[in-house]
């Protein structure tokens, strides 16, 4: 949505596909980092953006077993914004399509599932649909972990495994709950709680591929689990009433070798899938949308698109992407693997410990999480014409 918009605000003529008749889905990412925000205050749309519902995170905190731990601290950020958003991504969508739809150049297609790809020799000449097929100069594949495009456009693919994947459910909060967005560790139990205002979203670690064997121990005893991590949360438990309420995120973390072909690019999830650790994966994907934003619009201009210009946006992004899945990799590695195996009482790590001692320390971590590596940011080619 976001390159959509960026392109035809340049003037380029666009047509993105949502297979669905809208964007309203619950458990998916909801994190707006600083540079996202950064990026709407250059394009002059972040006063009316964060008139939207959203809640401000400006330190994330962490209990492992009995130590409390604040992680980061966003309110040193060189950003506009020194803090991170939480809003619901229908929302952000939607603000998004809005400022998009008011450009006689975007064309948004709701109801609308691209199934694979047009192709002419070694050439990418559109999608195919349910309906029949669009054709295009260029084809992107944004749409997700679980690329169809991808997977259509026969590209390798290298996957680097995750110990966990990630159970998702809401509770109700009241206002003696604790205030902050904030994780828990308990020995062989892990849960990110994200302050929502009215409702907690939670995400409840379990060790990868148990899913079922969790599903099949009952209701009832997920929600005991839950509660010896949360107690604070006692009787509000039961509004999990069944297994519908709990949603499976399969964690993946993969790269593309090569994200393109000729007329064809992938970006987002449907090049890296990320790992849900820090929330990053929204940031990266919006990142890749303006950096492929501000390297295709000259050539779609004047018609002198080449496969090189799309190995330039791969080359460009692959390395903030490649550190970003090492980090995140040597997080699941050594500390949430370590948790959902564990029997033993839990400490905080001295390198926890630390940051919380010192609180200058925690400027690295928030920069990490909230601008990211090689931020990208809105270019001359992608403003309005005349």
């Amino acid at each position: 949505m976001m390159l959509g918009f960026l392109l035809a605000r340049a003037g380029i003529d666009v047509t993105v596909l949502e297979k669905h008749g809208d964007f309203l889905r619950d458990f998916r990412g909801d994190t707006i980092h600083p540079s996202t925000l950064q990026l709407m205050h250059e394009l002059g749309l972040l006063e009316e953006f964060l008139k939207l519902p959203h809640d401000e995170i400006t330190e994330l905190s962490a209990q492992v077993g009995p130590d409390v731990v604040t992680i980061a601290d966003f309110r040193h950020l060189p950003t506009v914004c020194k803090f991170l958003a939480l809003m619901p991504q229908w929302d952000f969508l939607d603000f998004i399509a809005d400022r998009a739809r008011e450009l006689p150049n975007f064309h948004l297609l709701l109801n609308t599932e691209a199934t694979g790809l047009l192709e002419e020799g070694e050439q990418i000449a559109g999608v195919r649909t349910a309906g029949g097929a669009i054709r295009a100069k260029l084809t992107i594949a944004a749409d997700g972990r679980h690329s169809v495009l991808r997977d259509a456009a026969k590209l390798t693919v290298t996957d680097f495994g995750a110990p966990m994947d990630v159970q998702w459910f809401r509770v109700s909060r009241l206002p003696s709950d604790p205030a902050q967005t904030f994780g828990r560790a308990q020995p062989g139990r892990m849960m990110i709680m994200l302050n929502r205002g009215s409702y907690w979203q939670c995400a409840y670690l379990i060790a990868k591929g148990r899913d079922a064997v969790v599903r099949a121990a009952g209701i009832e005893h997920f929600r005991d689990d839950v509660r010896v991590i949360s107690p604070f949360l006692g009787d509000r438990l039961n509004e999990v009433e069944g297994w519908d309420k709990v949603k499976l995120l399969t964690v993946t973390v993969d790269r593309l070798e090569r994200w393109h072909r000729p007329g064809f690019l992938a970006i987002g999830d449907a090049a890296h899938a990320m790992s849900p650790i820090g929330g990053v994966g929204i940031n990266l994907a919006i990142q890749d949308a303006v950096a492929a934003a501000n390297a295709l619009a000259g050539p779609l201009r004047d018609g002198s698109l080449t496969e090189a210009t799309l190995a330039a946006v791969q080359q460009r992004r692959m390395f903030p992407t490649r550190v970003t899945q090492a980090i995140q990799i040597a997080i699941q590695k050594q500390v949430i693997g370590a948790v959902l195996a564990s029997t033993r009482p839990l400490r905080a790590p001295w390198l926890l410990r630390a940051l919380t001692a010192v609180p200058l320390f925690r400027r690295l971590p928030a920069y990490v999480v909230g601008v990211g590596v090689r931020p990208e940011h809105i270019g001359p080619a992608l403003r309005p014409r005349a």
